[in-house]
């Protein structure tokens, strides 16, 4: 079967070849003038082996094709439209949006067995060990007691809260022990410590997980649509985009979730909640009220200004943390990510777009939390397990996988990533199952996108 080219030089004939390519919307007839094709000088370049649908059509080699190698498009909706579906292809023709041709079954099969091994001895010594520091941390503080210890204080706990909530969410993930019991008492201790309601935000991040790069059913800092950010009020946009702001959202999130959504983590009738869930939220509900007792009693007991110190202003660094690292391992790339929704979803496609980062010297202290993406794919690996995880599967991922920056002994380069993000990285198209993030200009007033 024949077909033909047309170029400016000439009416050439190719063999037709036939490509399974992902759907798009078709087009109403009265946009087709919308389009302005710019005629160009032949030229013939080389498509590479192209992947569709996790089909390999190696077959294809590399087709000397003779076309165009430019399309204008006027039309600002459609400009948009192809925007959504096409800024994630980079230089090198890699589509980070494409189905990779690989399967789930495939990454697991190159894992050593024994990093899916649960230790719950291992586990509770690291809980001995970050406990141990912040008790360390509070009495040297409150022994010196002067402004030049303080600040350090505060950032070297906050980082230390940071540690006791990623103990607690492998706990949440199951990936502390094969007890489910000691999973739970465990969870709470720690995570009711820093004012988190275990239960509450455990569904919530199975959730996460289970939906990871979907745009509608993601859970943690998933993209607003264009539609919910333009229904938005001038305030809260700037508030979602401007630093420090973002990085103190995660107590609002507990009460009241994402723009879009509705519910709260400490009510068992939330949408968030099946209602045989009903027990697990308010005893975790419960628990988070203790702490809240706990600390007013502490309040009285040695005034508001020494609690603020020990306690308030480290917890405030925690919550800097947790929004900071659960922000960068899903956005700040260089090169754009994919979201998706409809049929392009996939369990596979959307953990892949998730990112590894590289925490220098917090990377012991935080518990290798940085290697997001085998984490994200198999929750149930344990922490201590993951950089070698990591290691076995990359052959697999190939492409798909980023391997992140090298940081040095603190992570300061991330303040550069998540301000160029939240610059850039400010909704989604409404239309399209492959969508990028895209720039609103007027934002800050004036254009900033650059």
């Amino acid at each position: 079967m024949a077909g033909w080219v047309v170029s400016e030089c000439s009416l050439r004939p190719f063999t037709a070849v036939k490509i399974h390519h992902k759907s798009r919307p078709s087009l109403p007839s009265n946009t087709i003038n919308a389009f302005k094709f710019k005629p160009l000088p032949c030229s013939s370049f080389k498509v590479p082996t192209l992947w569709s649908k996790g089909r390999n059509l190696g077959g294809l080699g590399l087709l000397n094709v003779s076309a165009p190698l430019k399309v204008t498009i006027t039309s600002e909706e459609d400009k948009g439209k192809e925007e959504s579906t096409t800024d994630g292809v980079n230089n090198g023709g890699f589509d980070p949006g494409a189905a990779p041709p690989f399967k789930l079954s495939d990454i697991k099969a190159a894992i050593p067995k024994h990093c899916w091994v649960k230790d719950p001895w291992r586990s509770m010594s690291y809980v001995v060990r970050d406990v141990v520091v912040v008790f360390g941390l509070a009495a040297v503080a409150a022994y010196f007691n002067n402004w030049f210890v303080w600040p350090l204080y505060w950032i070297a706990q906050g980082t230390m809260f940071w540690a006791l909530f990623v103990l607690g969410h492998d706990c949440g993930h199951g990936s502390f022990s094969n007890n489910p019991a000691l999973n739970s008492v465990a969870g709470h201790l720690l995570h009711s410590s820093i004012l988190v309601p275990y239960h509450g935000w455990r569904i919530s991040h199975r959730t996460h997980h289970q939906n990871h790069g979907h745009v509608e059913n993601d859970e943690s800092w998933h993209p607003l649509s264009e539609k919910i950010y333009k229904s938005l009020d001038n305030a809260t946009r700037l508030l979602r985009f401007t630093l420090p702001f973002p990085m103190l959202a995660y107590p609002i999130y507990l009460w009241s979730r994402s723009p879009g959504k509705k519910g709260s983590h400490f009510h068992p009738d939330s949408d968030l909640f099946v209602p045989n869930e009903r027990k697990d939220i308010i005893t975790s509900t419960a628990c988070w009220t203790a702490m809240v007792g706990l600390l007013a009693y502490l309040s009285f007991a040695m005034g508001p200004m020494p609690l603020l110190k020990l306690y308030g202003i480290p917890y405030a660094i925690f919550v800097m943390w947790l929004d900071l690292v659960t922000y960068l391992h899903h956005h700040g790339h260089d090169e754009k990510l994919p979201w998706y929704r409809g049929k392009e979803w996939s369990y596979l496609r959307g953990g892949l777009t998730t990112l590894d980062r590289d925490y220098g010297w917090i990377n012991n202290i935080h518990h290798d939390i940085g290697t997001h993406v085998i984490h994200h794919l198999f929750p149930q690996i344990p922490h201590y397990h993951l950089i070698e995880a990591t290691e076995a599967a990359k052959p697999v991922l190939g492409k798909y996988y980023r391997e992140p920056k090298k940081s040095g002994p603190l992570p300061f380069y991330l303040l550069g990533l998540l301000i160029k993000s939240m610059r850039k990285d400010h909704y989604v198209s409404d239309i399209g199952d492959v969508v990028y993030y895209q720039t609103d200009p007027q934002l800050y007033g004036t254009n900033k996108s650059d």
